[in-house]
């Protein structure tokens, strides 16, 4: 059944891609005299970048290789540029239609443009190249998000905990060995009490993890307290049971449906993503079972992937909750259906008594590639007062 689910989705999201790459190209080939060069380049480069990222993820699957490497690096770029092109495009035939109604563009006529209008789709493709180029930069370039929260609790045991919270890491192919390096070191540059890992550590294939031995950096992280991770959508994608057991065998205990005590009377809890149910038939605990034996004077950390979960650990008294998944949207302006669709997109939010934050990731999905947004390590100072 879980199958025949994968295969429609498969088959929708497959048909989406197409019919988007070819409004693109078709706009694209009108431009370019038949029979030319340049358009014969234009249609085999075209599609070659467009079947890419699909080839990739399905190369990656019978054989990984430098060659898998190099379709999913290609076709992952390409995302970003597709979105941006599918954008131009879009805009050139609404000022096109417009221009119909109110004529405005009959100038142009006489212009370089008028006479070589492939120069326009060479000039949106240069656009789009360098906007994909500083998202790219942006991607590589995470910031330290420093969040303060005053909590009234006597008899704490000390006057604060400092929490590292890193969400969507996605190592992979794409988060390799050289990033996660630079993202271990930035975490532990911050000193913290503990590390919090709110979901999708790993981005569905375990098997490039594994081959560049990205749990022997993992290892690295270190903090008093101690590592703590939960599963994300990803990690359910990819088999959750062995992302499990890989990530707990490099150093980070997974908490799945349950809750620990941190230090005295300060508790952390995590639950599986709510996609477990979906990819492995599994159905994770409501809240009030998992949290049931806390006591109201103890102040309660809980990890969960998806922001979905917020409403009900605001109606079950949570402390404190640590959210990931929307990467903010990653590329604008997808943001807008991300804060549509989350009760928080990003940031920090105090609802009722529970305090909220919601991190933008660290890592991507599909493109390395970042624009609208910053990729964070968040450092959260609970002051206990």
């Amino acid at each position: 059944m879980r199958l025949v689910q994968f295969l429609i989705f498969f088959g929708i999201v497959l048909t989406i891609h197409t019919l988007i790459n070819y409004y693109i190209f078709s706009r694209g080939l009108k431009t370019f005299e038949p029979g030319s060069v340049i358009r014969k380049l234009y249609i085999i480069g075209f599609w070659a970048l467009a079947a890419s990222f699909f080839a990739g993820r399905i190369l990656e699957k019978v054989y990984l290789s430098h060659l898998s490497d190099l379709f999913t690096w290609a076709g992952s770029f390409w995302l970003a540029a597709m979105l941006y092109l599918f954008l131009a495009v879009l805009f050139i035939d609404v000022l096109r239609l417009a221009d119909k109604l109110f004529p405005f563009l009959h100038h142009l006529q006489g212009t370089i443009i008028g006479s070589k209008p492939y120069l326009l789709t060479i000039g949106v493709a240069a656009a789009v190249f360098l906007i994909v180029l500083a998202g790219h930069i942006n991607a590589l370039n995470p910031r330290t998000h420093r969040v303060n929260i005053d909590v009234p609790m006597a008899n704490a045991g000390r006057e604060n905990i400092r929490i590292a919270l890193v969400t969507d890491v996605h190592l992979g192919t794409i988060v390799g060995k050289n990033r996660l390096e630079r993202i271990v070191s930035r975490i532990n540059g911050l000193n913290a009490d503990v590390i919090l890992l709110s979901g999708d550590i790993v981005d569905e294939d375990l098997a490039p993890v594994i081959r560049q031995n990205l749990g022997k950096t993992l290892q690295q992280l270190n903090a008093p307290l101690g590592v703590f991770g939960v599963t994300g959508n990803h990690e359910y994608i990819g088999g959750a049971e062995q992302a499990v057991a890989y990530l707990e065998g490099n150093g980070i205990k997974m908490l799945r449906d349950t809750i620990i005590t941190l230090y005295d009377k300060v508790m952390i809890g995590g639950r599986d993503d709510i996609q477990s149910n979906r990819f492995a038939g599994l159905n994770r605990k409501s809240l009030s079972e998992i949290n049931s034996d806390i006591q109201d004077d103890h102040f309660l950390i809980l990890l969960d992937h998806q922001p979905t979960g917020i409403p009900e650990a605001v109606e079950n008294g949570v402390d404190l909750i640590l959210c990931g998944h929307t990467h903010h949207g990653q590329l604008w302006p997808l943001n807008y259906i991300t804060q549509a669709m989350f009760a928080v997109s990003w940031g920090y939010k105090k609802i009722e008594n529970t305090h909220v934050y919601v991190s933008s990731g660290i890592g991507s999905w599909g493109p390395p590639v970042r624009i609208g947004n910053r990729p964070e390590v968040v450092e959260i100072t609970l002051n206990f007062q």
